[in-house]
């Protein structure tokens, strides 16, 4: 697995004012939270997505897609959170769910290359 650092940088960035925008354009109680939540889920499925490169060509774009798919979905959940008053547990527990389902997707995948290339 090889990490493009500009790109890394860049998604991390891309991820830090996404989450700088729900911070200052949400009234919610929990906007630290908020914020902290987004910038980390966005931050490690953007870097997925843009920066990441596997073993093969194949796995890479699986583990790209999937990676999108998750950004396009936290985001959408972020700015659900983002409108609505809610409580923190709730925020943990459902965000906790999706980012571990996309771990354990991810896993998954490029483990089975790996298992298969062998």
């Amino acid at each position: 697995m090889k990490l493009d650092y500009i790109k890394t940088v860049i998604a991390i960035a891309i991820s830090c004012l996404i989450s700088y925008g729900f911070f200052v354009f949400t009234n919610n109680s929990n906007k630290e939270l908020l914020s902290v939540g987004t910038c980390l889920f966005l931050s490690v499925t953007l870097v997925c997505t843009l920066a990441i490169q596997l073993q093969s060509a194949r796995t890479t774009t699986l583990v790209k897609t999937v990676s999108s798919i998750f950004f396009v979905c936290a985001l959408i959940i972020n700015i659900a959170f983002l409108f609505i008053e809610f409580k923190k547990e709730i925020y943990i527990i459902l965000t906790g769910i999706v980012f571990l389902v996309y771990v354990l997707l991810t896993y998954s995948v490029s483990k089975h290359e790996t298992k298969n290339s062998n």
